[in-house]
């Protein structure tokens, strides 16, 4: 996905693609290892514009049925599924842009579909399930299949999730983006985007989750510098871990936000 920075009145808004196909890999490993591939991957790839001086927060509240059918659906690694979350940059406010997002994976391909919004634009929508009034910044086509989507489900507010991310792009290959996930955070209650960005901490502190995100084959350096680190993929779900927590009373006591790396040197 490739990010852009526009300024509007002070307002400073992100912009993406709105839709895309992808594959994801994930791969939790743990601080020593995260540290050491950061050099190596300078010579290959580039920090995100939001990264030039420090991590960047993203917040997510994900939307379920009472019975929590889309998460319990999808922790059964079914061929497809699908899941609806609200997503905003730090802790907006109520007139900022966030994006409603609509996840898809069928065997193993990832699609994303996103709308921006206001915030509070977005939650008039998934409050009523009307659309708002169109607007320049919005994806008519993504919007009619969110209608859609809550037509089908009757969702409401479930989980909080947040983390702080670091994230690179290819240097030849804008197309390759790999990110790194560290602090994330999640809360059951208090679930608006524009309240605060803590919650409790839902992996061990050591631990820091990396995405690779292709529609192409991975590089073969990069091939390389996995093997070599002995980093393997591993099966992890952010709002899966949440929910399976939340049955089983596994989450600690709510603690402040705060990243767990502070900016490296190469950052």
């Amino acid at each position: 996905m490739v990010y852009t920075i526009e300024s509007t009145k002070g307002l400073t808004k992100i912009m993406a693609i709105e839709v895309f196909n992808r594959v994801e890999k994930k791969y939790m490993i743990d601080i020593c290892t995260y540290e050491k591939i950061q050099s190596l991957l300078k010579e290959y790839m580039v920090l995100d514009a939001f990264n030039q001086q420090s991590y960047y927060t993203i917040a997510n509240i994900y939307y379920d049925t009472s019975e929590h059918d889309l998460i319990r659906r999808s922790i059964e690694s079914p061929a497809y599924k699908e899941k609806l979350r609200l997503r905003g940059y730090g802790v907006p406010s109520l007139t900022d842009k966030v994006y409603l997002e609509i996840k898809k994976k069928y065997d193993g391909i990832v699609n994303k579909r996103r709308c921006a919004f206001r915030l509070d634009e977005a939650y008039q929508f998934l409050k009523t399930g009307r659309k708002p009034a169109l607007q320049p910044y919005m994806n008519e086509q993504v919007l009619n299949e969110i209608e859609c989507f809550l037509q089908q489900y009757p969702l409401h507010a479930t989980t909080y999730l947040a983390y702080d991310r670091k994230a690179y792009f290819g240097k030849n290959n804008r197309d390759l983006r790999i990110s790194f996930d560290t602090n994330i955070r999640t809360r059951k209650e208090d679930l608006q985007l524009e309240i605060g960005d803590s919650g409790r901490p839902l992996v061990d502190e050591n631990k820091v989750l990396m995405e690779i995100k292709t529609s192409s084959n991975m590089p073969m350096w990069l091939v390389k510098l996995l093997s070599a680190n002995r980093i393997y993929p591993s099966k992890f779900s952010k709002y899966g871990t949440a929910f399976i927590q939340s049955m089983t009373n596994e989450i600690p006591t709510q603690t402040r936000a705060k990243p767990i790396i502070q900016n490296s040197q190469t950052a």
